[in-house]
């Protein structure tokens, strides 16, 4: 397991530096695979303690996960599936209601259109590093709700 720790300061600040240290350990080894799902982040951001929000409600860390999502729009690859990280990483950047009954309730067609992106982009670059894509993109797009035919990857 790899964990990335996000001080406040990186948050308020924009600094992706943390994320650029686990990218340069990936570069070295190109061995993606030894990393596939395997990144969860440690988010440090003090609150008030009646403060009710959940991580993905702050406006600062949503717009950190914004500005890293540019930047690596593939990480969620990495992310800790199992752990719940990549329905962390999509609730820091879609539209949703939290419920502590029934948890994270996305927006509809914003979620649509997240996976639908994450589809392209993660089809793509899996290519582009000879890892076969199908299997993983559907395991992906079922962990946020959705069943993909695997007809709509001959098109892609």
């Amino acid at each position: 397991m790899t964990a990335i720790d996000l001080s406040h300061d990186s948050l308020r600040q924009l600094d992706i530096s943390p994320v650029r240290v686990f990218l340069e350990k990936l570069n070295k080894e190109d061995n993606f695979l030894e990393f596939e799902q395997k990144l969860n982040f440690n988010i440090d951001f003090p609150r008030e303690e009646n403060d009710p929000r959940e991580l993905s409600e702050i406006p600062e860390i949503r717009l950190w996960f914004i500005r890293l999502d540019s930047v690596c729009p593939w990480l969620p690859f990495f992310l800790n599936w199992q752990e719940g990280e990549l329905a962390r990483y999509t609730a820091m950047l879609i539209p949703h209601q939290f419920s502590k009954t029934e948890g994270i309730k996305y927006n509809p067609e914003s979620l649509e259109i997240f996976v639908m992106q994450k589809i392209f982009i993660l089809n793509d670059w899996l290519k582009r590093k000879n890892i076969p894509t199908k299997s993983r993109l559907k395991s992906m797009t079922q962990v946020l709700g959705y069943e993909i035919e695997d007809a709509f990857f001959d098109i892609v």
